[in-house]
């Protein structure tokens, strides 16, 4: 064991020397090789940070959302439904919502309005998301003027900011009281926009959701695990299309590699032509050029892959962010849970490092075995 691994050392040794002698070369390589997976590794672990976060904070949401639909369209749900949705086998609670978007044409955005009875707001009192506090230059006390259905200013005041930590969500967000929000929107007293429903079994949701479009053809339930493949589908088609784009990149490195397995340089050969020459075995040269393989790739990917990760978890991931999170007015800031996974490493490097090692053996092994003076010659 002590041998092979002093015979590993000295492999190793040779190795980085014969890389420094063609330092040029091989810092230009390392160079685009590290570029090319710090790329594909920003966009890896931004897509699987927002992935995590989105899950996260929909853990807690309602099992099944429904609606009302009239022609096809989202509309104003009647009070008299809660009562037979809370008759429905399975269901432990039934809360009617109201909410909807608000149109402010100073900062040409569109707010989310909620109502939060849990908060206990006057109806003359708003809490407000990060985002539109940064926007408007709002604090706890200021006032918010909003223009009503029927035409009439209605000031509220800021009663509190949301906390930062749930901005992916409050960054455009308003909480305000049902008597406000009424009167702002002029709604009766009758109508809800959604409700929202509670499962005794969370298993039982799906067997939940069928009983309710029997019992109300004109309803659409919506389940959590159905929003939940919503975001991720949104994540893999953006993603996806960051890979389409980043695809040139990738087929430049991939005829790089076709280049270096295509064959030695005539130096590099006459060097393997030496070594045999003076007692190496083929194994031995085969060994040589797998550490030269794997110092190179692995030392692109670890220092790709620690930038990549420093700038999605520790620099805002500001390179993908508006593709991947999308863009708006109110833009949300909110910082990224760091983690690592397991399996996306291994697909990275299964991507990136082994194509690059048999581009590096392969044309080691056809000089290897060619008789040493030939390959001087």
């Amino acid at each position: 064991m002590t041998t092979f691994l002093e015979r590993q050392k000295y492999l190793i040794d040779y190795t980085l020397a014969a890389l420094l002698r063609r330092k040029t070369r091989n810092l230009g390589l390392l160079l685009v090789y590290t570029s090319l997976v710090f790329l594909f590794s920003s966009v890896l672990l931004l897509s699987q940070g927002l992935r995590r976060e989105t899950a996260l904070l929909l853990q807690d949401a309602p099992e099944v959302i429904v609606q009302k639909l009239v022609a096809g369209r989202h509309d104003l749900l009647p009070a008299a439904w809660l009562e037979p949705l809370r008759h429905l086998r399975g269901v432990s609670e039934v809360k009617g919502r109201l909410w909807g978007y608000y149109y402010d044409p100073a900062v040409k955005a569109n707010y989310t309005l909620m109502v939060a009875p849990e908060r206990g707001l006057a109806a003359n009192e708003i809490q407000i998301g990060a985002g539109l506090a940064r926007v408007r230059q709002l604090g706890v006390g200021d006032y918010l003027s909003l223009r009503s259905a029927t035409g009439q200013a209605l000031p509220l005041k800021v009663a509190g900011v949301l906390d930062f930590a749930s901005e992916l969500l409050s960054a455009d967000l308003l909480l305000l009281s049902e008597t406000g929000y009424r009167h702002l929107f002029n709604l009766p007293p009758d109508v809800y926009t959604d409700a929202v429903l509670r499962v005794r079994n969370p298993r039982e949701a799906r067997t939940v959701a069928g009983k309710i479009a029997l019992a109300l053809p004109d309803s659409r339930p919506i389940l959590r695990e159905e929003i939940l493949r919503t975001y991720d589908a949104v994540f893999n088609w953006r993603e996806g299309m960051l890979f389409i784009t980043l695809g040139s990149l990738l087929l430049a490195f991939m005829i790089l590699a076709w280049d270096k397995a295509a064959g030695l340089s005539a130096e590099e050969k006459r060097e393997i032509g030496i070594l045999k020459a003076i007692g190496w075995e083929t194994g031995d040269i085969l060994r040589m050029k797998l550490w030269e393989g794997l110092l190179l790739s692995l030392t692109a990917f670890l220092t790709g892959y620690v930038l990549a990760y420093g700038q999605v978890f520790y620099g805002g991931a500001r390179l993908f962010t508006p593709v991947l999170k999308g863009w708006a007015v109110l833009y949300p800031e909110f910082p990224l849970t760091p983690a690592v996974d397991l399996a996306q490493i291994l697909a990275l490097l299964a991507v990136t490092v082994l194509p690059y090692l048999v581009a590096t053996l392969i044309p080691g092994w056809r000089a290897a075995i060619s008789d040493p003076d030939a390959v001087m010659r």
